[in-house]
């Protein structure tokens, strides 16, 4: 097995680990955050808010991993852009980890919130209305960086060839819908996770995992690779001219 396959196989399995267990974090915590009492319930559910936590914590990596590990293919391509969805989907990864922060901190204040009972509930509904905010405005800016970063491998993916058009095409239109969808949850059009948020995220969804089997099972285009360092090879000939 040579070195872009092992690639291949390596993000296409980062693909399925980063939105697997992204889905996964979120079933566990955020029925219990969406609970009108639930500076009650989360002390109560400690250890399903904590497995929450640490699954969208290994979310996180993952989607860093993706274009860290598509990186050394697609900079043969486009360098720049290759290296601004690293940037991106590493800025991604570190807005899921301040999600995560908020998680914990709400855990915490629900220990305290119990413990103090009727005193001072109003000091605790507050400080728990601004933690669900910090986790609420990190899932959105997430969502941007991770579509923007999205936007540009998939631009790269189109123009070398490196898995099918149909593929890298619907991937872009997927991103921008995705991308779509939280700008108008930010602006207040939709509701952020409403029916019709989750509708719109739902194509790239279901485009990734379509592109995770696709680079597992066939890898990348063999041609496309060998077309790349020849590419390369010219511009750096014509930049030194």
């Amino acid at each position: 097995m040579n070195k872009n396959k092992k690639t291949a196989i390596s993000v296409g399995v980062l693909f399925i680990i980063a939105s697997v267990l992204g889905v996964l974090g979120r079933s566990f915590s955020q029925p219990i955050l969406d609970a009108p009492d639930y500076l009650i319930k989360i002390s109560a559910n400690e250890n399903q808010v904590i497995i929450g936590g640490l699954l969208s914590l290994l979310a996180a990596f993952a989607s860093a991993g993706i274009a860290i590990g598509l990186y050394p293919v697609l900079k043969k391509h486009h360098e720049a852009l290759a290296l601004g969805s690293v940037g991106l989907r590493v800025m991604e990864g570190m807005l899921y980890i301040i999600g995560v922060v908020g998680l914990l901190s709400i855990l915490t204040l629900s220990q305290e919130y119990v413990k103090a009972g009727a005193s001072n509930a109003s000091l605790f509904q507050a400080s728990g209305t601004s933690l669900l905010a910090v986790r609420d405005w990190a899932g959105k800016l997430s969502i941007i960086a991770f579509t923007l970063g999205a936007l540009m491998y998939y631009y790269v993916f189109y123009q070398s060839k490196l898995v099918p058009r149909w593929l890298s095409g619907w991937g872009f239109l997927g991103a921008a819908l995705s991308l779509a969808a939280v700008l108008l949850a930010i602006s207040g059009q939709i509701i952020y996770f409403s029916m019709v948020f989750i509708l719109l995220q739902l194509p790239i969804g279901v485009q990734e995992m379509v592109l995770a089997v696709w680079l597992i099972v066939k890898g990348f285009n063999p041609s496309a690779i060998a077309s790349g360092p020849a590419k390369t090879a010219t511009n750096e000939l014509l930049s030194g001219s």
